[in-house]
């Protein structure tokens, strides 16, 4: 069994990186309705779930992430404390000092970099020896979800290949993936 993770809250000038609550819901089933979020990061028992349950169904597991060793951040404004998106890094330690990231942004909060700026928060914290010492974090997205690759590449995470019909569609349509990563000694985002 993956350790549980201590919960953190990472600070930005414009948001917060800070578990879910159960008061996210509102604000999860709203970017659920986005069809690019539900299509690419809500996954399959998400998906088949009525549209009136889905964010439950989404939430559900995110608030007891945490003790399940996968560090899910919510991305909220840092005013209203409202969830503008999520950043995950799951699989912690699965393979020793790596994790996976996932992310989304709600369609009102993109144009900001937000996505980009949380991602690189969370890797700074989760590389550091007082986050979670880890040395890699990976991710992959769909060849077609060009937003996610732009996402990734500013956050620092260099494109190492394609996966090829990796990515499976509910529709059972296959896409080829890239894969990035980035590694604690890489250079910061942004220098």
């Amino acid at each position: 069994m993956t350790p549980a993770l201590q919960p953190h809250r990472i600070e930005l000038d414009d948001v917060v990186l800070r578990p879910f609550v159960p008061s996210d819901e509102e604000a999860v089933a709203e970017a659920l309705r986005d069809p690019e979020v539900l299509r690419w990061t809500a996954g399959t028992a998400v998906i088949r779930t009525p549209a009136a349950q889905r964010a439950s169904r989404w939430l559900q597991p995110r608030l007891d992430a945490w003790s399940l060793g996968n560090a899910v951040f919510a991305v909220a404004d840092r005013t209203t404390d409202r969830v503008l998106g999520s950043v995950a890094l799951r699989d912690v330690h699965r393979v020793p000092d790596q994790a996976v990231a996932a992310y989304w942004i709600s369609p009102a909060a993109r144009g900001r970099a937000l996505g980009a700026r949380a991602l690189d928060a969370a890797a700074g914290w989760a590389f550091a020896p007082t986050g979670l010492g880890l040395h890699r974090i990976s991710l992959d997205h769909a060849l077609v979800n060009e937003g996610s690759c732009r996402v990734a590449v500013r956050a620092g995470f260099q494109l190492e290949g394609v996966m090829r019909d990796y990515y499976v569609e509910m529709s059972g349509e296959r896409h080829d993936s890239h894969l990035h990563a980035r590694l604690a000694t890489d250079q910061p985002a942004g220098s």
